[in-house]
């Protein structure tokens, strides 16, 4: 009960901070009277003519598959490769190199060859996201595949494990921890580019609107499409935390 009272007034104070500083931004934006800062009551109306209407289905919906599949697509790659590289340290050593160079090219820099590949479409905003998401999940599981416990990695070999019993009974949840920490980095990361493709090379999605009102001129629909952005971030965090609290149950005491 303590401990639950206490999660509940910390949360209480978490949001009287946020009322407070949406009350303060409402406050000096009226009094600055700055055209590109609109206050947030009028943002809040861009947002409720905008994000319920048929952008919901056209816009937001897409995003919000683009930015999953993108993500899931890259950390199953990371996950995979990663484990295989860390619990081999000949391939790690051979493959270095290679994935130096590449995870060092700044994605945005690659969208227009992307777009040369697969045109303006789907395939080349998911390729967009998995190209530069993957490489937090990859080097995480990288280092936590080799942090498996030697008295571990022996007790298997005395009980001879299977290869499929080694990696999912010793080797992942040993990893466990490091790998959430990649997926938690490349979820930010795939959501940032997922908006960066669409701005730059889509007819849809939340970045696509994002530059239209942009181009309009329409700065309470702009602000209103960043403010989507934080909360689909924010609600897509908190999923991943909740997800790694039960994934993790047995790591904590």
């Amino acid at each position: 009960m303590g401990v639950m009272g206490h999660w509940r007034g910390g949360g209480v104070k978490t949001w009287l901070v946020l009322l407070g500083a949406v009350v303060v931004w409402q406050l000096v934006t009226l009094v600055t009277a700055n055209p590109y800062f609109p206050p947030p009551l009028r943002i809040a109306e861009a947002a409720v003519r905008l994000w319920p209407s048929e952008h919901f289905t056209g816009d937001v919906l897409p995003s919000l598959l683009r930015v999953l599949g993108g993500w899931a697509a890259a950390s199953a790659l990371g996950v995979v490769v990663g484990v295989a590289l860390g619990r081999s340290r000949a391939a790690a050593d051979y493959f270095e190199y290679v994935f130096t160079f590449l995870r060092t090219l700044p994605p945005p820099l690659l969208v227009p060859v992307f777009m040369l590949i697969f045109g303006i479409s789907t395939e080349m905003e998911v390729a967009t996201i998995v190209f530069g998401s993957v490489w937090p999940v990859l080097l995480n599981s990288v280092d936590g595949a080799r942090s498996v416990d030697p008295v571990m990695a022996d007790t298997a070999r005395v009980f001879r494990f299977s290869r499929r019993r080694w990696i999912l009974g010793v080797v992942l949840p040993a990893a466990g921890p490091k790998i959430f920490a990649g997926l938690r980095v490349s979820l930010s990361i795939a959501l940032i580019l997922m908006v960066i493709a669409e701005v730059v090379g889509s007819t849809s999605g939340i970045g696509y609107q994002l530059g239209t009102a942009q181009g309009a001129s329409d700065l309470p629909g702009m602000w209103s499409w960043i403010a989507l952005i934080s909360l689909l971030g924010y609600l897509l965090n908190r999923g991943l935390l909740a997800v790694e609290h039960r994934a993790l149950a047995w790591s904590r005491p």
